[in-house]
């Protein structure tokens, strides 16, 4: 969907239009109150959904159910001495039928010239078909619930101002039932992952937000003041370093799905607020997690969205293991041409690669090119699902080496849809191995790469307490729900996404 221009005599017009309806609407609003009608009552006791309310229609059965439903009306045809409107609740929508000689003359008057498209009203009645085939509610009662002072966008188009739906989500969700159904996918596949993940003996933990150092990825963090410790603290950028903390304490199996927060741009597949699902599991190494990837994703998207095949762009995307695996090296070499191991320091691959247009400097780590080739070159090719295997040990300060190769690391990245939807390895368990590879970092820090991780003193002391072989995961779950719902924009998939302020 593309961003709509707004003029400035538009948007000067269509301001004065929203006052003159804000002014009609007020004075609605006081009709209501000298009339004795509360605009906004405490309570309303209804008996079905909108939903369980269609569902229970039985044309077989002469004396129908009496219904008490509510909602918002998002639709009205007024006429003489009838009218329709249709109303809207979380479960869906019902078409109610109100008529001056089922509800009363003053009743009817008010429900014609007092109440609007946009507020909430109580329905008492019976179903019946009308003759265009519609389940209807029949009125003998209409309630005001919710005097609604604004107006809902034009509703043959629905919220199509891209700016507006993410400010104003409420709107978004109102009129565009893609959007809520995106938003009720979410639900689902979370809820999916916690059962596939507790069915499996994993447990589910909380870790702290505010911490006194920051790490389990490479990333800028947000600092923040406790007052009271009178100390610098930072928002977690990951879960990770604490659920391992468990593992050393002896939870074999432990998960977090929780809000992390990295200080980094905006743009279609970066929020600097987003939700992270981390898992580990004692002895367990990476195809152990490769493993259980390939089957949580099908399940997860089977229950979600009924299939476990999904478009992306135009592409069928099938999800049922297994899923190819190929080493990082090879990907690389194949669709960049570039070899890194063949250039083993960080100036000789810089000008190997240095006339490639990569957004790379002179002082860029060896790591940071290699991920640039594999960005630009390797994932946008990665349509099916692709485990990219073995890493160079300088990309994974967190994970294991290889045995038979120790300038590689145990780890795994996962992609579906031409992006990342997954990242894993064989967890670093070696305290002094951990110790020289956060030295490391800490060059890199002093020479100005700011996503750099720290030295992490407390954590080591925990691993010198001895950590067994571990296999860890992460999943962002905004990133699985674009590629699962087809979503071009991790806007579209968070309810309240982080915007720049106004003018």
């Amino acid at each position: 969907m593309s961003e709509r221009t707004v003029q400035p005599a538009q948007a000067e017009a269509a301001e004065t239009d929203a006052d003159a309806l804000y002014a009609a609407r007020l004075g609605k609003l006081d009709a209501l109150r000298r009339l004795g009608i509360d605009p906004y009552p405490a309570r309303y006791r209804r008996t079905s959904t909108t939903a369980e309310a269609l569902e229970s229609f039985d044309e077989s059965t002469p004396q129908q159910q009496v219904h008490r439903v509510a909602g918002r009306i998002v639709g009205r045809r007024v006429m003489g001495k009838a009218s329709f409107c249709h109303i809207q609740d979380g479960a869906g929508r019902l078409q109610i039928y109100v008529r001056t000689d089922r509800v009363g003359a003053e009743p009817y008057r008010v429900f014609r010239d007092e109440i609007d498209v946009g507020d909430h009203i109580g329905a008492t009645g019976t179903l019946f078909r009308t003759r265009t085939g519609e389940v209807t509610l029949e009125a003998t009662e209409v309630v005001m619930l919710s005097k609604s002072l604004r107006p809902l966008p034009e509703k043959w188009h629905g919220l199509q101002d891209v700016e507006k739906r993410y400010r104003q989500r409420y709107l978004d969700l109102i009129v565009n039932r893609e959007s809520r159904e995106v938003f009720l996918t979410r639900t689902r596949v979370v809820s999916a992952i916690r059962r596939f993940l507790d069915e499996r003996g994993f447990i589910e933990v909380e870790t702290p937000c505010l911490q006194p150092l920051y790490g389990g990825a490479t990333a800028r963090p947000f600092i923040t003041h406790y007052n009271a410790l009178d100390a610098d603290v930072y928002l977690r950028i990951a879960t990770e370093l604490y659920l391992k903390r468990l593992i050393v304490g002896g939870f074999d199996k432990v998960y977090e799905i929780g809000r992390v927060f990295r200080n980094e741009g905006l743009d279609i597949h970066h929020n600097p607020e987003f939700t992270l699902l981390e898992t580990y599991e004692a002895y367990a190494d990476y195809r152990d997690v490769m493993a259980m990837v390939e089957r949580m994703i099908p399940r997860v998207a089977l229950e979600a969205l009924g299939t476990t095949t999904v478009k992306v762009d135009g592409h069928e995307v099938r999800l049922d293991p297994p899923w190819q695996r190929v080493p990082l090296r090879d990907a690389i070499r194949e669709y960049s041409g570039v070899d890194f191991a063949e250039y083993p320091d960080q100036p000789s691959l810089y000008e190997r690669v240095s006339t490639l247009g990569l957004p790379i400097t002179p002082t860029s780590p060896r790591a940071k090119i290699i991920d640039e080739l594999l960005s630009q070159y390797v994932e946008p090719k990665l349509v099916q699902p692709t485990f990219l295997i073995d890493y160079p040990v300088e990309l994974s300060p967190l994970a294991k080496r290889k045995p038979d190769n120790p300038d590689y690391v145990e780890r795994f990245e996962a992609f579906a849809g031409s992006f990342e939807i997954a990242n894993a390895f064989s967890e670093l368990n070696d305290p002094i191995d951990q110790r020289a590879r956060f030295a490391d970092q800490l060059r890199n820090l002093e020479a100005g790469d700011v996503e750099a991780h720290r030295m992490d003193e407390d954590f080591i002391l925990a691993l010198e307490h001895g950590m067994p072989p571990t296999g860890g995961l992460g999943i962002g779950i905004d990133r699985l729900l674009i590629f699962l719902t087809g979503s071009h924009s991790i806007r579209d998939v968070i309810l309240f996404p982080q915007m720049r302020a106004r003018a």
